[in-house]
């Protein structure tokens, strides 16, 4: 998600340059949404329409909220132009909760691991969430893991590598720490980090102390509660605490890769002498096998 400036540089950048060069804007309006689009979108605007009911319902199903807005969808194919205001390549899609906008670059929302209804039903989750409680006390971990933990993990990045950026993490005690994650790093290699830890927290108190306690922090926070206080008394834990517990269960998790990243060079000698045994061990089997031959033969002869 962006500030407020970048989303009227966006505005500005994106919907206004197509009606300058004479791209009919279109829109489809119905009671529950808008979708704003490009001629050319046509296909996706109308795939976009189908899919809304669908998980809009089941994100009222998950979080027990209503949707009692009327989000504007916004679909642009201009790849060139989204990348230049949300300043990142691996970005395919940002919400503005003060405004009730979902921006969506079309031109990679079809790439794996994205679709378009999950890249969407993550965008409106954001909606869904800055509407039921204040921004000021929702943490970016708790935003971001939330809504990649509703719409099956799919988060706004590009990154396949991040599963393995949070094994590194956790087995190097490189973790960022859930208080940091209250706003998030702008650096790519520590942003995928941040999604990944954010995504792999909420995971763990779901795993762990159930669907419903994490549903109770969300509403302890749209009660005014901090995330401290939330936590507090929907788990039973401090902040600290809930902390401590998610990153014993990680390491417990990538135990072998810390085994392994720790006595690589052992397990590299130690596999080159096996293998040299095992050569020579061949080696001997085929003389014997040789030899053998050869005395059948001199017998034969005889």
């Amino acid at each position: 998600m962006l500030s407020g400036l970048s989303a009227l540089l966006f505005i500005v950048l994106c919907i206004m340059p197509m009606q300058a060069i004479h791209a009919e804007i279109r829109t489809i309006q119905t009671k529950d949404f808008t979708v704003s689009y490009e001629e050319r979108l046509a296909n996706v605007a109308a795939e976009v329409a189908q899919v809304y009911p669908v998980v809009s319902q089941e994100l009222v199903e998950t979080l027990k909220w209503e949707m009692n807005f009327r989000p504007k969808i916004i679909l642009t194919g201009d790849r060139d132009a989204f990348r230049k205001i949300v300043g990142m390549d691996i970005i395919a899609a940002f919400a503005l909760p003060d405004r009730d906008i979902i921006v969506i670059d079309t031109s990679r929302v079809y790439t794996k691991p994205f679709t378009l209804r999950s890249t969407l039903k993550h965008e409106l989750c954001h909606l869904l969430l800055h509407r039921n409680i204040d921004s000021r006390l929702l943490p970016r971990w708790i935003d971001e893991g939330v809504c990649q933990w509703a719409s099956g993990g799919v988060a706004e990045l590009m990154a396949d590598d991040g599963g393995r950026i949070l094994t590194k993490a956790a087995v190097s005690d490189r973790l960022i720490s859930i208080r940091e994650l209250a706003r998030f790093p702008m650096d790519e290699p520590s942003l995928i980090l941040a999604y990944e830890e954010s995504k792999n927290i909420i995971e763990y108190i779901v795993r762990d102390f159930g669907k419903i306690e994490l549903m109770q922090i969300l509403e302890n926070l749209k009660e005014g509660d901090t995330i401290n206080e939330s936590v507090q008394k929907s788990l039973g834990l401090s902040l600290s605490e809930l902390e401590s517990k998610w990153h014993a269960s990680l390491k417990r998790k990538y135990a072998w890769f810390a085994y392994l990243s720790a006595n690589l060079y052992t397990i590299i000698f130690a596999l080159a002498a096996l293998i040299t045994v095992y050569g020579f061990i061949r080696l001997i089997q085929k003389k014997r096998a040789y030899k053998d031959d050869e005395e059948e033969e001199e017998e034969i002869k005889s």
